[in-house]
């Protein structure tokens, strides 16, 4: 997961009303109850020790992630109700490369004293919304104080009786697909930091609330998926953990041919930074799309495009390579969580 490197003086959006020292623990909760779906396999919602859901499958699926103020948003530059949106999607997307369904989330938040109530709400606003888009719950979790805030998601979901679509599956001849978009977060981040987000709203929008493919992932599942993972630190860090775990070499083609539309769609954001499209469409992470292999011959599912081929091991390059057209690529390969 990218994220920024440091922190800003916020200067919010939604600061109007009282903060969140004004009210009690209780009384927050009850501004933040009424913006959160249930979820269709909610049984007991918020109010007791823990929630109930319903697992027909007998299985669930559960991930977790989190968002540090400072580290992966600045409250200057996206209201509560952004950052709701990207916690709950990101969170959503992960059970999506599984091939599963979410079917609920749990938030843990920690929050400063001076925090407005009104930025809270926004972020209760967001995970409801998001939620909504897949018919997930949120159905729990815990409030603290702290000097930043933090916001720790876990998502449940349900496979629906198939096997789960792990990393480990690829095979030499598979083909390479990709569902949603690469670059256009990282480019929105990068016309943030420089101060001129009105160059391109549409990829600062991508970076606030992520769009990911959620459907895409059930589907890659019942398409015959050999193996999938969501693209969340870039295409050549995620492609290279999905080669490794499959023990494989991947080979993605030529970016002006493969990934053509999402370079034209970060062209101009990079022109006004003086930066380079590829590396955000091949490095960029945030996006959120879904990265699988498909036995060659296989029709692709809606919302999957071919990006690349599987290809054997071999004496000048090890499993867990990616190559770009057949060679290895300068791009700085994603996010690192420690280094930036």
């Amino acid at each position: 997961m990218a994220g920024v490197t440091d922190r800003a003086a916020p200067d919010l959006p939604d600061a109007a009303g009282p903060t969140v020292a004004d009210l009690s623990e209780d009384g927050l909760l009850a501004r933040i109850f009424p913006h959160l779906p249930a979820g269709d396999r909610t049984l007991l919602g918020p109010g007791d020790d823990a929630a109930v859901l319903a697992a027909p499958d007998g299985r669930f699926v559960v991930s977790t992630d989190v968002l540090v103020e400072g580290r992966h948003f600045r409250r200057a530059w996206s209201t509560g109700e952004d950052v709701g949106w990207r916690a709950a999607m990101q969170n959503l997307a992960d059970v999506a490369a599984m091939g599963a369904r979410p079917t609920a989330i749990v938030v843990s938040l920690v929050v400063p004293a001076d925090l407005p109530v009104t930025w809270v709400e926004g972020l209760a606003r967001g995970l409801g919304a998001a939620c909504s888009t897949v018919g997930a719950g949120v159905v729990g979790g815990d409030l603290s104080g702290g000097d930043l805030v933090v916001v720790a998601v876990t998502v449940h979901g349900d496979l629906g009786g198939a096997a789960p679509v792990l990393r480990s599956g690829a095979r030499p001849g598979d083909v390479v697909a990709l569902a949603g978009t690469v670059g256009r977060s990282a480019a929105g981040l990068a016309l943030l930091d420089a101060g001129c987000p009105d160059v391109d709203p549409a990829v600062v929008a991508v970076h606030r609330r992520p769009q990911p493919p959620l459907a895409a992932g059930p589907a890659a599942a019942v398409g015959g998926a050999t193996a999938m993972l969501d693209v969340s630190d870039g295409l050549l860090r995620d492609g290279a953990r999905l080669a490794a775990a499959s023990g494989v070499v991947i080979d993605l083609g030529d970016p002006a041919d493969v990934l053509a539309d999402d370079l034209a769609a970060v062209a101009g954001a990079a022109a006004a930074v003086a930066a380079e499209p590829v590396a955000w469409v091949l490095g960029g992470g945030e996006d959120h799309g879904l990265l699988a292999t498909f036995p060659a011959g296989v029709v692709l599912p809606a919302g999957f495009r071919q990006v690349g081929v599987v290809r054997e091991p071999g004496v000048d390059r090890e499993a867990g390579t990616v190559l770009v057209g057949g060679a290895r690529s300068g791009v700085r390969s994603g996010w690192e969580h420690f280094r930036g």
